[in-house]
């Protein structure tokens, strides 16, 4: 039998994105990932947190069981850990950048769930080039 291409990566919207995030930080932090834990991360009430949580269980990226709490899939896990990596790339790159921290943080949050994969290869090659040319970032921060 020959080797199926893997399929893409669902398609995710912000707000998809900024739940496996949050997920995906509490889990990591605490060893889990509740309702209550969301809400309070995102500063939304916990019925907004179920009905989303109830949709991405629905959706195959998190395993939800009421009261309990949830997993990432491993479909969940994939998209989570794209998200991470873009985050880290933005941070990393506009701090390259001399810009502060507050600025970078507030930034970052409105840049990575809009910005093409296309544009994020772009930077990628363009942080790790300024990574190895530490003259012209000099020459960039005057």
């Amino acid at each position: 039998m020959a080797d199926q291409p893997t399929p893409p990566p669902p398609r995710t919207t912000a707000a998809v994105e900024d739940y496996l995030e949050r997920i995906s930080e509490l889990i990591q932090k605490k060893g889990y990932a509740r309702v209550v834990d969301i809400a309070a991360e995102l500063k939304i009430s916990q019925a907004s947190v179920t009905t989303m949580v109830q949709r991405l269980d629905g959706e195959g990226l998190v395993k939800y069981e009421k009261y309990r709490g949830m997993v990432l899939t491993s479909a969940g896990e994939e998209v989570a850990a794209r998200i991470a990596h873009r985050h880290e790339l933005l941070t990393n790159f506009l701090t390259l950048l001399g810009l502060e921290k507050e600025v970078v943080d507030h930034d970052v949050e409105g840049m990575e769930h809009h910005v093409s994969p296309e544009t994020f290869e772009a930077l990628e090659k363009l942080s790790r080039y300024l990574e190895t040319h530490p003259d012209v970032v000099a020459k960039i921060k005057r």
